[in-house]
Order: structure tokens, then sequence, then C-alpha cells
């Protein structure tokens, strides 16, 4: 019975934060997908449903969680559906990416809300030149060790929601903010974990790897859009703390268009989501 109650109460807290959102004035409006959002309570009903033959609550242990990027998690067909609005399906466990460094353990799981960034000179032809990153993080560490397919819905799930205000949880998740992504110079990512509600570490980082994301992933909002960035490892390069390496997974949207016709000498954004592992040593 206990374990009922806790499962209804945290994933009732996760979800019906949904009918009120509210933003900061200078955000787009944006429609959701209401096909995402119906699967996302689908999801969530199913889960409820489950706990109410849960012997134990569930425990928010990190050592359970599992990186999408090493192939051992797939996800349900109900999941499929959030993750890919097309419903093509998708074998993420061809996602090559290097496994964390032996002796690393996970750290930290975040959902990353926010903007890739762009620019693009006079030449129209030219690809746009990436600027860099600017998101929130939200902690999502105990869904990542005891719902990891509840997991994997939430970026596609963010994306078609306006990003909420630096210091409010993420709609409809009701993830809370546990730090801020952003660049210190064209090259260098920046992970600060570090907030009133937790002191994470902070991390700057270098690319190691990537793969494009899987096919199918969400494009944009509504699934139109140029893709979804790609798949990384990052690996530290100034580091206070403990942390060594980041992985950015899972992703929606993000992506710039192949050239600069139509948007010559400008600056852009373009709304992404994502999921962001931090590994320790």
């Amino acid at each position: 019975m206990l374990a009922k109650v806790y499962l209804i109460s945290a994933l009732c807290a996760t979800a019906f934060s949904a009918p009120t959102l509210s933003y900061s004035p200078g955000a787009a409006a944006v429609t959701p997908d209401m096909k995402v959002l119906s699967d996302y309570f689908r999801l969530i009903s199913s889960k409820i449903q489950a706990g109410r033959n849960m012997a134990a609550a569930p425990v928010c242990n990190l050592a359970r969680a599992q990186l999408p990027a090493s192939g051992m998690f797939l996800p349900s067909p109900i999941i499929l559906s959030l993750f890919n609005t097309k419903r093509k399906l998708t074998k993420l466990s061809s996602i090559a990416l290097p496994s964390p460094a032996s002796g690393l353990t996970v750290y930290h799981v975040a959902i990353g809300r926010g903007t890739q960034n762009y620019t693009c000179s006079s030449n129209a032809t030219a690809a746009p030149t990436a600027l860099g990153a600017v998101a929130t993080l939200y902690n999502a560490s105990c869904i990542a060790s005891t719902y990891p397919d509840l997991l994997l819905a939430i970026p596609n799930l963010a994306l078609q929601f306006p990003t909420p205000p630096s210091t409010s949880a993420l709609s409809p998740s009701n993830l809370m903010v546990s730090g801020h992504h952003f660049f210190s110079n064209g090259t260098t990512p920046v992970f600060d974990l570090n907030t009133p509600g937790g002191q994470f570490g902070s991390i700057a980082c270098a690319k190691n790897s990537s793969t494009p994301a899987p096919v199918g992933a969400s494009a944009g909002i509504g699934g139109k859009g140029f893709g979804a960035v790609p798949w990384l490892r990052l690996l530290t390069r100034d580091v206070q703390g403990n942390l060594q390496e980041v992985y950015r997974v899972n992703t929606a949207g993000g992506s710039a268009p192949p050239t600069c016709e139509g948007i010559i000498n400008t600056t852009f954004e373009v709304q992404y989501a994502a999921e962001y592992w931090f590994f320790k040593k």
C-alpha cells in the first residue's frame, strides 16, 4: 500500500502540472503536439496502474541508471510514439558513442531545454555557423534510475512547450532546476550544476565524439524542423569537483537549416531539448 501511495504521489507531481503553464513575457507562443502530450499521460497512467501491484516503493539509486548510448535500453511501443511522432521504428542500440571511461559512475542526469544558436553571413549558400547553446538543466536523476522509459519521453515532450523562465520547473513533467548550460567561447560548453537546490559542481568540456541522432528523432516543435542535433560525448577541460564526462543523448530539435538562404546576416536560435548524463570519478 505504501508503495502505491508513493508512486501515485510522485507521478502525479510529474504529470498534473500540465494544465497551468506560465512563461516569461518574451517566450514564443507554441502549440503543443497533442499526440505527444496524450501519449505521455497514457504512459503516466500505465505507471500508476503498475504501481498498484508493487510491494515496495521505487528507490532513487543512480547505480541502476543506464546511459541510452550504451545500447542496453530499448523503448516500449508507447515510448517510440513519444520519441518519434511519425512512429518510425528506431533502434537506439545502433547509436555509436564510446562508453564512459573505466571507473566513472553516473553522478547526475538532467533534461536540458533551451536553444542552439547560429549565425549567417552574407553568403546565402553557406551553412549557418554554430554559436553554441544556452539551456536550463532540470533534475531527472530519480526518473533515470527508476523509470528510464519515461525519461526517454521527456525531451520531445518538453520541446512542445515554450521554454520556461530559468528558475521555474519544467512543464509538464514538473522537474526542478539543477543547473545551467552555456558556452564560454565558441568551442567550450560549460555546465554549472550549482543552484540553491543542490551543489553538483561545474565542468567545462571539449567534444570527444559525436553521432547523428537516430532516424525518426523529433525534428523540432510539432515534428517540424531541420532535425535533432547529434548525440555527444564531452570530456572535461576545466573541472571543479569530480565531474569528468558529459553525454548529450535523446536530442529533440536544435538543428539549423542547411543553408543561409533567406536568413543572411542574421543571428538566430533553434529550440531544442536533450538528456544530459554527468559522470564522476
